[in-house]
């Protein structure tokens, strides 16, 4: 039988549909793509390099402040803003323009905004006015010639379009940009411009931001479409929370208006700021401006070349800068202001006349073994006025005469070097330099006295010996008086032993300035040598004095004073502070060259000055459970007053407590004190005594609760 013939397969009808019908959307993607390569590739390729990607940064909040409690003190203040961010190729006629749009929705008519507005603003709006005047004119009719046209063609010859500018804004008559010209809302309108004029492509510039109220941010919001480049977004400001108690430390930024100062702008915009950025001008806020700026927020913009924005996207997420935990103890700080007022209008309103140059106590506590600076205080009294203002700024930037503060370094210098030996005596009576007064000490009860009676009674004559041997003649003679001959290099010797110390030198705080006082005058002269002993020649900070004194309670080394403790990372949280970034460790400046039997003499000479009979502070400290120790200091100032001389005093005191294991150190400085004044008692010995008080007292209550905490 013969074999069937097998059929050949065949697709199904409805498959070689479906295969036709791709067959045919292939062939046309395949003609289109021919359309678009062939026929509009070049138009298409015109478009796509007619768009541009540029990236603005946004600026971010700063980082916040906080005291050693964690209390805030400097917090971010949101507000309302109006922005301004110009699409390319943007005409002054265009912000002019937008300017007048803009003035229908916002107010700047408040007289410190008027005030603004100069007399090129005016002859500038008046310009660009005067270009569109002719403006929906016909050609049949008669045009007026411009400002520019009214010029003879010979001035415009060979003149750049600046120079031409210029002239053509020379032209126009002060009549015609007085100010009774202009109505209140024209003055707005170059306000407004003004603003605009600031602004730099793609970044957006404050318009207003102090006082925008709800209505006029809802009515920009709901007109944004009339308005190309304007935005109605939020920003912040700076919130002192304590008003000035330290404000002055803390410092100040700049603002949108004012941007970056002229003078630091290559510095800034070599590290990622915008021209209208603000940044830290003064104090803390300048000192720390790295970590408080923040990382702005970075958006990349896709543009046409006309400035017409098509995409945006964020490329880099804003942070916030980072936090810092000051040193400061603001309780203490506010109780230290109320004492310093307190004493310093004691003194005022006791005698107005004789302390009518008195108008300033200073006052500095730190920690001596870390550096941190748990009040830094300063008031200043008005005496035209009668007001008190906070002025802690003056315990780094003033320096006054100390007085008899400095004779611990004194008697230091003296050892050390070998002029005198511990327990070396001299008899306390008035020296006789050959053609100047006698010199004394102002008690003249003090007899023969040792290195720690010198410093307990606070003997210049004692002081006077080691200035005389260190400079190479301690001769004592009569009639005459000693020789006022000297070897100059004991300026120097003398001057290294103080600047150890930081007396004459950077203290190293953690702040944008600081005053090292005034040099001393390296002339071989014996008498202001012998003055620079006592502390009446050479002045210091009130700040030097307290590291000072803390070299001394550190047994001779010398720590950084700083205001700041901690650094912290942002978070969202308003309660928490964020993971720690950096901690300030203490740092040692130097060691004094003393041996330690050499320091302990002199902090028995300060223990004795405070806690037994005859010392100079006596009458305060002794008896007290703290056991504080230390040095009083008087000296003779001088006032110039138009031309006219005042003698004055400055008074100082200094201290450390408690003896045996320091945890405070304190300087205080009042200074031009009248000589004649009634002090009822000394002024800066009772703000000293007050301080360490309060200090106590509120370690106490501390302690208690903490006891009772732990016991719950």
């Amino acid at each position: 039988m013969k074999e069937k013939k097998k059929k050949r397969a065949q697709l199904p009808f409805r498959t070689n549909i479906i295969f036709f019908i791709v067959f045919l959307l292939f062939s046309m993607l395949i003609f289109q793509l021919g359309v678009v390569q062939i026929l509009n590739g070049e138009a298409f390729q015109d478009k796509i390099d007619q768009t541009i990607q540029d990236t603005t940064k946004i600026a971010v909040p700063r980082g916040k402040i906080y005291d050693t409690n964690e209390n805030l003190v400097v917090d971010n203040k949101a507000l309302y803003s109006i922005t301004y961010t110009p699409p390319k190729g943007v005409q002054a006629q265009d912000r002019l323009d937008l300017a007048e749009k803009l003035a229908q929705f916002i107010s700047m008519d408040s007289d410190e905004e008027l005030d603004k507005v100069s007399d090129r603003d005016k002859r500038e709006y008046v310009y660009l006015k005067d270009l569109t005047k002719n403006e929906g004119k016909s050609d049949d009719e008669e045009k007026e010639k411009t400002y520019e046209e009214l010029l003879p063609e010979e001035e415009l010859k060979d003149k750049s379009n600046a120079e031409i500018y210029q002239l053509v804004l020379d032209s126009i008559p002060d009549d015609h940009v007085a100010d009774s010209v202009f109505s209140t809302q024209e003055l707005e309108v170059i306000r407004i411009k003004k603003e605009l004029d600031k602004a730099y492509s793609l970044t957006p510039q404050i318009v207003k931001n102090e006082d925008v109220t709800p209505e006029e941010y809802a009515l920009v919001s709901e007109n944004l479409d009339q308005l190309r480049g304007i935005n109605a977004t939020t920003d912040w400001n700076r919130d002192y929370l304590y008003d000035s108690t330290i404000r002055s430390l803390l410092g100040s930024i700049s603002t949108h208006q004012t941007g970056i100062p002229a003078e630091n702008m290559q510095y800034f915009m070599s590290r990622g700021y915008s021209r209208n950025d603000r940044v830290g001008r003064s104090g803390l806020e300048e000192q720390y401006e790295d970590v408080l700026r923040g990382r702005k927020e970075q958006i990349e913009y896709t543009t046409t070349k006309t400035g017409a924005v098509i995409d945006s996207k964020t490329i880099v997420q804003g942070k916030r800068g980072k936090d810092l935990i000051l040193t400061i103890d603001m309780e203490f700080q506010e109780k230290v202001d109320e004492i310093l007022e307190d004493e310093l209008g004691k003194a005022i309103r006791l005698d107005p006349y004789n302390n009518r140059f008195l108008n300033d106590a200073l006052a500095v506590v730190m920690n001596p073994q870390t550096g941190e600076l748990i009040s830094v205080a300063g008031k200043t009294y008005d005496h035209k006025e009668g007001t008190f203002s906070n002025s802690p700024h003056r315990t780094l930037h003033d320096a006054h005469l100390p007085g008899s503060v400095v004779k611990g370094a004194t008697v230091l210098a003296g050892l050390h070097s070998g002029v005198i030996s511990p327990g070396q005596t001299f008899l306390d009576r008035p020296i006789k330099i050959a053609g100047t007064p006698e010199k004394r000490s102002l008690s003249s009860t003090i007899g023969y006295a040792d290195d720690i009676k010198a410093l307990k009674e606070s003997s210049n004559v004692y002081m006077f010996y080691i200035a005389l041997r260190m400079g190479g003649d301690y001769r004592y003679r009569f009639p005459n008086g000693a020789s006022s001959t000297m070897d100059p290099a004991a300026w120097q010797e003398m001057s290294n032993y103080f600047l150890q110390f930081g007396l004459g030198a950077p203290t190293g705080i953690d702040f944008p300035f600081e005053s090292t006082g005034f040099p001393i005058d390296t002339a071989p002269n014996m008498g202001l040598f012998m003055d620079y002993a006592i502390g009446q020649y050479g002045t210091y900070t009130t700040m030097q004095l307290a590291q000072y004194v803390s070299t001394i309670a550190n047994d001779g080394y010398r720590v950084q004073p700083h205001f700041v403790k901690e650094i912290r990372e942002p978070i969202a949280s308003q309660t928490e502070l964020g993971p720690l970034y950096k901690s300030i460790n203490t740092e040692y400046l130097n060691q004094i060259q003393a041996s330690e039997s050499e320091i302990a003499r002199v902090q028995e000479g300060f223990r004795q000055a405070f806690q037994v009979q005859r010392g100079t502070a006596y009458s305060y400290f002794a008896g007290k459970d703290y056991q504080a120790v230390g040095k009083t200091g008087t000296a003779e100032s001088r006032v110039v007053v138009d031309g006219v001389g005042y003698d004055t005093i400055n008074r100082a005191i200094i201290g450390y407590a408690p003896m045996d294991n320091p945890e405070v150190a304190f300087a205080v400085m009042v200074p031009n004190i009248g000589l004649n004044a009634r002090e009822d008692g000394n002024i800066a010995n009772r703000i000293a005594e007050r301080i360490m008080d309060t200090y106590f007292d509120m370690q106490e209550d501390q302690d208690e609760e903490a006891d009772e905490e732990e016991s719950q």
